[in-house]
Parts: C-alpha cells; structure tokens; sequence
C-alpha cells in the first residue's frame, strides 16, 4: 500500500468522524457551508475564489480542489483563479516578513 499524502480516498473517512464526534462535525460542517450560500451579500463566484486563496494559504490540497472546481462552477475564470492563488501567495509571503521582525526583536534579546 502507497503512503502519500493525497488521496481522494481519504475523504470517505468524513463519515466516520461524523459518527465519532457528531456535534463537532456538524458544526465545522454548517461553517464550512456558508462558503456555498447563494443569498450572501458576496455573490458565489468571488465567495469560492476567497476560498480558494484561503485554501492556498492553509494548504489544504482537498479545499484546493474543491473551491476551484466550485470557482468554475460559479462562472470564475481560470486567471481569476490564478490571480487568488497570487494574492494568497503575496499575503503568505507578507506574513513571513512581518514575522521576520520578531526575529530580529528576538536576535537583538539574545
């Protein structure tokens, strides 16, 4: 059996921890689903490509596919999928960097 990291498979195990903390999986759960509300004042498409670049920026390669292919679905185009993961690389990058004065706060302490 191959050990990797993604596999779709892995997703069928949802059910069973559902079954093993109910409460709390319906919770994240009915979260999760405000990201596919129709009646938001942030219409479907823009609400998918804001999950998407939080999906980069989270690094989770399921959320990735799935608020791409549900970006498509809801009329985004491909560069403005592209463009989403960018902005979710520049913000990532830009917390690195303000992160990066801690460093020297904590060099300059030692």
């Amino acid at each position: 059996m191959a050990n990797h990291f993604h596999d779709e498979n892995d997703l069928k195990l949802l059910k069973e921890m559902s079954r093993l903390a109910p409460q709390e999986f319906k919770a994240w759960s009915n979260l999760d689903g405000i990201v596919g509300r129709e009646d938001g004042r942030i219409p479907r498409k823009y609400r998918e490509l804001i999950a998407l670049a939080v999906a980069h920026t989270t690094q989770c390669i399921y959320c990735i596919e799935v608020h791409t292919k549900n970006a498509k679905k809801a009329g985004a185009s491909k560069e403005e999928v592209v463009e989403a993961v960018f902005l979710s690389a520049a913000l990532r990058a830009g917390g690195a960097a303000a992160h990066g004065t801690l460093a020297v706060k904590f060099y300059d302490q030692a």
